[in-house]
């Protein structure tokens, strides 16, 4: 199948580590050179807004997804073309997973994790066969890694489970493994 659409989970808040907004912009400017559409969580502010001007900057198209409840809390982006306001969280995520062809965890907070591990969890259960990447920006998802080894290792995550647990350091190399380009 081929990849047209990639929903991007990330924070948005910058964070302390300039990098997480450099990585960010250099994978907006990849989808766009790639022809590949950013779905993401629909704000304008953080590591979702770089990411998501990144893409416009360089002709790319954007798909937000956002519930009404937040779309003055996340400071909704205003210069979407495709804006899509839903009910509620549950009906964000399964729109967003709906729209995608593979996935993308750049850092982020509560909410990437649970996205993360959401689409993870679907695909461990066969809900969808979607690739899933994740850019581990200065070491950023180290720690978890050590924490899908250790559950591996005690045996609450299966082995070939834990293969969807795999880290990718920059965008280009996250993107490639997604296209299989490597």
């Amino acid at each position: 199948m081929a990849i047209k659409r990639i929903c991007v989970y990330c924070a948005s808040s910058t964070g302390t580590n300039p990098n997480f907004a450099k990585v960010a912009k250099e994978l907006g400017h990849l989808l766009a050179q790639k022809n590949i559409e950013l779905v993401y969580g629909g704000a304008n502010v953080g590591i979702m807004g770089i990411l998501a001007d990144a893409v416009m900057e360089k002709g790319g198209k954007v798909i937000g997804v956002m519930p009404q409840k937040l779309v003055d809390i996340e400071k909704a982006h205003k210069n979407l073309p495709d804006l899509r306001i839903v009910n509620d969280m549950h009906e964000r995520k399964a729109t967003m997973a709906a729209l995608a062809d593979a996935f993308i965890a750049l850092p982020g907070g509560f909410g990437t994790l649970e996205e993360l591990f959401e689409v993870l969890t679907w695909a461990q259960i066969g809900y969808h066969q979607k690739p899933i990447a994740i850019i581990d920006v200065d070491g950023f998802y180290s720690h978890l890694q050590q924490f899908v080894d250790h559950a591996t290792a005690v045996g609450l995550v299966k082995p070939e489970t834990a293969k969807g647990f795999e880290l990718s350091f920059s965008a280009s190399e996250g993107l490639a493994k997604l296209l299989k380009e490597t």
